[in-house]
């Protein structure tokens, strides 16, 4: 499959724009722990955690990296850095403890703001993500993002945080990566909390994130905007999907249709006619004849939904890691997934790629600009911010070079794509800032450049190789 005529093995030189974003990410539960300090609420990963068997090894994010209580040492790592942005996320409810603003935890309020004013002295700019997986419980109770008044309540918190952080946030990303909210948490459960309902739950709870994230950039827009100057999106992820046979016109139209599954239901209703694409309700409808269900489980927007859609970003926020190969499905065997059931599809690797400690990351950084030049032929080439990329091992070993070979090559191709092929990439943030908790997998996957010492009780950190490699790629702002 290799091709040399767009330079897909070939290594680029060149630099990035003089106003290129350079950061790196965490997210508040991945790092925070002081799970039930100073008022914070249980959120869907405490619960999920603490029930035994949900984790690897029983796992939780109780402690994680206690960047509760060493946020200022974590500022230091990042300007040692040389980054000037990092993208944090806030803990809902660690701010609104019953996920309602009828409670409003004002220590939870003074933490975000001793972070945020840290940063800005130490002229950091954050990169504010609003919601990252960790849903309050009482919220869940009530039916989490299946109840549709959820809308309102992630209104209110957005309200909330515009009012108490907005005139210091100049980015705020609405939600993380929706498709693994809906996707891991509610069709094959191995993410909080723990829903396995792959035909009916998902598609509810992704159009309720939907008319959520609609809501709150209409609000930021309408109330907002015009005072405090800042831009609002969303993140989504996706691998790319090549077709296995660039021949076959059926892998060709598989590869679209998964990218679609994927990417499309996200983002055709923001960045694109504010509905959801016809490939997938199309599909949808004719699988819900061919499962005998009365009517397609994707639910419809109305007219004024779509309209109310259409256009709420200021930025295209994406996470890539990986990338697969895809073929239409045509033998007498279902495909082995349910995802790949549902849209007809098989998906495989390449044996001959390597990979992380994540068994599901193989290294492929070609894919990476593939998939930006799909956003932009597809969006209109939105002003695009990685806001995550990056590799696993299982030590946290410091001589991290698969890690530093990663990098090289990831963002050798976010610059191929900047430049050879006039994609709109305006940032980059490297995941992750630290080791720290990876979700169902606890602590066996180790993503940071920073080391952490889990079994210190001080979670001591130390920079790996990959540190100083990352430091030296923002100095030189690419590969001059």
């Amino acid at each position: 499959m290799a091709s040399s005529a767009d330079g897909r093995d070939e290594f680029f030189r060149g630099v990035f724009p003089d106003d290129f974003a350079w950061s790196t990410a965490t997210a508040a539960y991945q790092i925070e722990g002081a799970w039930n300090e100073d008022g914070k609420g249980v959120n869907i990963w405490d619960t999920f955690s603490h029930e035994p068997g949900r984790v690897l090894n029983n796992d939780t994010g109780d402690v994680a990296c206690d960047s509760y209580h060493k946020w200022a040492e974590d500022i230091e790592l990042i300007k040692a850095l040389g980054t000037k942005y990092y993208r944090f996320s806030l803990s809902w409810s660690r701010i609104l403890p019953d996920g309602t603003t009828a409670n409003i935890n004002q220590k939870g309020i003074d933490y975000y703001n001793k972070v945020i004013d840290g940063l800005v002295a130490a002229g950091i700019t954050p990169f504010l993500t609003i919601f990252h997986w960790d849903l309050p419980q009482p919220l869940q109770d009530l039916g989490g993002w299946l109840n549709q008044t959820i809308i309102g309540k992630f209104n209110d918190y957005a309200k909330l945080c515009f009012e108490k952080f907005g005139d210091r946030i100049k980015y705020w990303i609405t939600f993380n990566e929706p498709l693994v909210t809906v996707w891991n948490g509610h069709a094959t459960g191995e993410h909080a909390p723990g829903i396995k309902d792959p035909f009916n739950s998902t598609f509810k709870a992704a159009h309720n994130i939907i008319k959520s994230h609609t809501a709150a950039w209409r609000l930021y827009d309408s109330q907002f905007r015009a005072q405090q100057q800042g831009k609002v999106g969303i993140t989504n992820t996706v691998f790319w999907y090549e077709p296995k046979d660039l021949n076959n016109p059926d892998d060709i139209e598989a590869s679209e249709r998964v990218l679609q599954f994927q990417l499309g239901w996200y983002c055709n209703p923001i960045f694109g006619n504010g509905d959801y694409p016809d490939i997938l309700k199309a599909q949808l409808a004719f699988k819900a004849k061919e499962f005998g269900l009365p009517e397609s489980p994707l639910p419809k927007f109305t007219d004024e939904e779509i309209r109310l859609n259409r256009g709420t970003y200021d930025f295209f926020g994406y996470n890539y890691y990986t990338t697969r190969y895809v073929s239409k499905h045509t033998g007498p065997q279902p495909p082995d997934s349910e995802e790949g059931a549902v849209m007809d599809v098989l998906i495989e690797i390449d044996d001959k790629w390597s990979r992380g400690a994540s068994p599901w990351l193989y290294v492929a950084p070609w894919g990476f600009r593939r998939v930006l030049n799909w956003i932009r032929n597809h969006y209109g080439n939105p002003p695009v911010y990685i806001t995550e990329n990056g590799t696993s091992d299982s030590t946290g070993t410091l001589d991290d070079q698969d890690r530093i070979s990663y990098y090289k090559s990831h963002i050798n191709e976010v610059l191929k794509a900047v430049r050879l092929d006039d994609c709109n990439v305006k940032g980059y943030a490297a995941w992750s800032l630290l080791d720290n908790f990876e979700w169902a997998k606890g602590y066996s996957e180790h993503f940071g450049m920073y080391q952490v010492d889990f079994s210190d009780p001080n979670r001591k950190r130390t920079p790996k190789a990959s540190a100083a490699y990352y430091k030296q790629v923002v100095k030189d702002n690419g590969f001059p």
